[in-house]
């Protein structure tokens, strides 16, 4: 087994046969009980295969195998094999949903090449300026320095806007980030993504979907840093510099509650 196939069999991933199972209609309504809950359009994007484009949950299931859970919440969801692209199932793929912070897997993927872990770079005030509003942040400061490594851990561990705003001001900039960012997307055949943030927030007409999400996972996981990110349970991270002092650090630990076992989910074995 592969070190890619061992980081990642169990995270949904991308998809690029087509999907040739009989679609299990009886899970069509899987996800909501609510009547005034947003419905998937009838038809969407059959990219992948046409079954794809159908609402509703696409399996098929192997002789003996157990009928998939009826309480699944979300809304649009695949799951896939990481380095085939095999799909073992689907619920509303193709269905273009706000990305939120799943769209830094497009960002990470995007960026990571393209900076040294050891730089160092100092903060700028204008750098923070544009985080959200209720934004995820790891605690950059202004006036502090800081490695690419450490703004890395700061994206992954703890969904940090303010480490990808870092990030794409020494990218060259938040608006040619962006744009790298979809033509990135394009290239995989992420073709219900439209960028709009670096980090996710939500802007009017930001979209992806799960299909187009798993063609980026599958694509970051080929790269060794961010499958070591993805990993990371754990890490240190730098506090404030004050004068005259040792500078301290802090813990950060990754929301991944399957890959730490925290608030009573135990730990996925393999992950």
């Amino acid at each position: 087994m592969s070190a890619l196939r061992k980081t990642a069999w169990a995270v949904a991933v991308a998809l690029l046969p087509a999907l040739t199972a009989a679609p299990a209609t009886a899970a069509a309504k899987a996800g909501t009980k609510d009547e005034k809950a947003p419905k998937p359009p009838a038809v969407m994007s059959t990219v992948g295969g046409a079954q794809l484009g159908r609402p509703g949950t696409q399996v098929r299931l192997a002789a003996g195998a157990p009928v998939l859970p009826k309480e699944v919440t979300g809304r649009s969801w695949i799951v896939a094999d990481a380095e085939s692209g095999e799909v073992l199932a689907a619920h509303n793929a193709h269905w273009r949903l706000p990305p939120a912070s799943t769209l830094k897997m497009l960002f990470a993927d995007t960026v990571l090449p393209k900076l040294s872990k050891d730089q160092q770079h100092t903060v700028t005030r204008d750098e923070l300026a544009g985080v959200g509003v209720g934004s995820s942040l790891v605690g950059i400061k202004e006036n502090q320095t800081y490695s690419v490594h450490d703004l890395w851990l700061g994206v992954f561990l703890r969904s940090g806007n303010d480490a990808v705003h870092v990030l794409s001001e020494m990218n060259g900039g938040i608006p040619r980030t962006v744009q790298e960012m979809q033509e990135h997307a394009e290239e995989l055949q992420a073709l219900d993504t439209r960028v709009v943030t670096p980090d996710g927030y939500d802007e009017k007409g930001q979209v992806s979907s799960a299909y187009d999400l798993t063609l980026i996972a599958r694509s970051g996981l080929q790269k060794k840093d961010f499958r070591e990110y993805c990993a990371t349970a754990r890490a240190q991270f730098p506090g404030e510099q004050k004068p005259g002092k040792k500078r301290e650090s802090f813990q950060i630990q990754n929301t991944n509650r399957l890959l730490t076992g925290d608030f009573g989910v135990a730990p996925y074995q393999g992950m």
